[in-house]
Formats: structure tokens, C-alpha cells, sequence
């Protein structure tokens, strides 16, 4: 007898069955989130089918013929979520950056692969100065999820950080990645706008903050507008109220350093500016995968 197909809250057929083979299960996946109109049906099955079930991509080939069994309700689950617009990475929990995975949850921003170039042209930096062994201070402005601080310090054995952030919970998630990387005896986690109330002296500071304007918020992708948090991407009238923040807390702070900071697309300029008056000199950009300018490095000696 053929078993009624599950019905996910939407009240959707999802079609998904315990005697449903993989390759079967897969293939359906890949049908439904195609039919929702989504720009990588395929992939996006690939990783939630082996991110739910555990297996790589090797795995779940060999498998293929193997029954869902109890899985067919996450993956009715998955489904409908992914068909309205949730990212991957937040069904699963996590996110990959940078060789790493990251706990990714609803108070913290969905880390984007462009993000990684921060982390590339911060240590090209390090490196090129001679520093990659060195005692630095590393000071991660709206840290997030961490990504950034927790990754840099994966890279630099014997480098500190410290990571700020305006809301408790996403420094909690930082500390949770901090601690399953292995660094967080490394990092101290500051509940505060920016660097306010902070100390130096800081030999590197990194950011990426909010730099959409308020007024484009609306007009984002239903991935990142309507689940991603929007202390996170709202930069202002302007998209540049932050850096405007950061580059005042350098000039309270005194302190000389190096900056890497993500921008966007079309602010490299902007930012330059905002810094240059601040002391700084701009040493350095870096293009994302896209070829858009989507990182700058200054130099900063007061």
C-alpha cells in the first residue's frame, strides 16, 4: 500500500516517504526546490540532504539505494523551510568559513564566503610584516558569530582577540565557535557598541559591520532580509554610520594599528575617506570572487 505523502506545516504534500531511497529523496528534494523558484535547486539539496543525514558527498552516492527511514521528516522539514527562503546554513545550524564550521543561529548574521578575503588580506598583512609568530592584539569590532577573530586566531598560535559585539546573544555564539575551535582561552567577549569602554593597544582591528543603507534594506533577497538579524546589515542613512563609529573609537583610543575592514560593493572609497581623516592610510584592497571590492586595509599611526 502506498503510504500518504507527509504534509509539512504549510499544509504542502512533501512527498517525502520512510521507503524513499536517497537518490529518490534527493532527486525529489531537488524537484520541490527548483519549483520554489530557488537559484541553486541542486546544491541546495546536495547539502541539506548530507547535512541532515550526516554524510558527505561520496556517502551519499554509495547510499543511494539505501531507505530514508525517519529521515523523511526532516527532510519534509528541510523542504519547506529551504522553498520559503531559509538559508542552508540555518536550517543546518552551521556554516562553513574558511576550512572551518561555524555555529550559525537566528542572532547572528549568516556568514558569506566573501567574508573570507577579511581574513585573506588581514594575514597577507601579518605575514608580509614578518608578524605571523608574533603576540598580536586583535580587536574584532561586531563580531558576530566570530568568524573573523575565531579564525584569524586558528591562523596565529600566539595572537589574542578581543571581540565586541552590541548584543549578548551573538556574543554567546561567538563563544561557543571560540570554544569548538579551540580559542577561546584566547578571546575576551565585550558586551558594548563598538570599542567603547575598551582598552588597547591593538595591532590589528577588523570588522564587518552593518553597510546597507536602511532604505535598501527592504529591497534584499527574502534569504537575508527576512532572517538575517537586521542590527546586522542596517549601516544607517548611508550605509557608513558604523565605520564612521569605529573610525572615532581609533582617535579616542590612540592607538596606531592596522585595520581590515568588509565593505560594500561600491563604498571602498567612502570608507577610505571616512579613515584617511582619522589618520589613516589606505594600504591595501581585496575583490571577492564577484571582482567587487569587497575588503580595505589601512594603516593607522597617531
Amino acid at each position: 500500500m502506498t503510504m500518504p505523502a507527509a504534509r509539512t506545516d504549510n499544509g504542502a504534500a512533501s512527498g517525502f516517504r520512510p521507503e524513499m531511497s536517497l537518490a529518490e529523496a534527493l532527486s525529489f528534494l531537488t524537484r520541490t526546490l527548483i519549483e520554489a523558484g530557488l537559484d541553486t535547486p541542486q546544491r541546495d539539496a546536495r547539502f541539506l540532504m548530507q547535512g541532515l543525514l550526516g554524510l558527505d558527498g561520496a556517502q551519499l552516492l554509495s547510499g543511494s539505494g539505501r531507505p530514508l527511514g525517519d529521515a523523511a521528516s526532516l527532510l519534509s522539514d528541510a523542504a519547506a523551510r529551504r522553498a520559503a527562503h531559509e538559508p542552508v546554513s540555518r536550517i543546518l545550524g552551521r556554516r562553513a568559513f574558511y576550512g572551518r564550521d561555524f555555529i550559525v543561529t537566528p542572532d547572528v548574521l549568516d556568514p558569506r564566503p566573501d567574508t573570507e578575503v577579511v581574513v585573506e588580506l588581514a594575514l597577507d598583512l601579518i605575514k608580509g610584516r614578518g608578524l605571523a609568530e608574533a603576540p598580536l592584539s586583535i580587536a574584532d569590532i561586531g563580531t558576530g558569530s566570530g568568524i573573523l577573530i575565531v579564525t584569524l586566531l586558528t591562523e596565529l598560535a600566539n595572537a589574542r582577540g578581543l571581540a565586541t559585539d552590541i548584543s549578548p546573544a551573538a556574543l554567546a555564539v561567538a563563544r561557543r565557535n571560540a570554544e569548538a575551535l579551540g580559542v577561546a582561552d584566547r578571546i575576551q567577549f565585550v558586551a558594548t557598541t563598538g570599542l567603547d569602554g575598551c582598552s588597547g593597544p591593538f595591532d590589528l582591528v577588523i570588522s564587518n559591520p552593518p553597510y546597507i543603507s536602511t532604505e535598501e534594506i527592504a529591497g534584499l533577497e527574502p534569504d537575508v532580509k527576512d532572517f538575517d538579524p537586521v542590527l546586522a546589515l542596517d549601516g544607517g542613512d548611508d550605509g557608513l554610520r558604523v565605520y564612521r563609529d569605529i573610525a572615532r573609537n581609533i582617535m579616542e583610543l590612540q592607538a596606531s594599528c592596522l585595520m581590515v575592514l568588509e565593505i560594500g560593493a561600491t563604498q571602498a572609497e567612502a570608507v577610505e575617506d571616512i579613515f584617511s581623516k582619522s589618520g589613516a592610510q589606505p594600504i591595501g584592497r581585496r575583490q571577492d570572487l564577484g571582482g567587487h571590492t569587497r575588503a580595505v586595509a589601512l594603516e593607522i599611526h597617531l
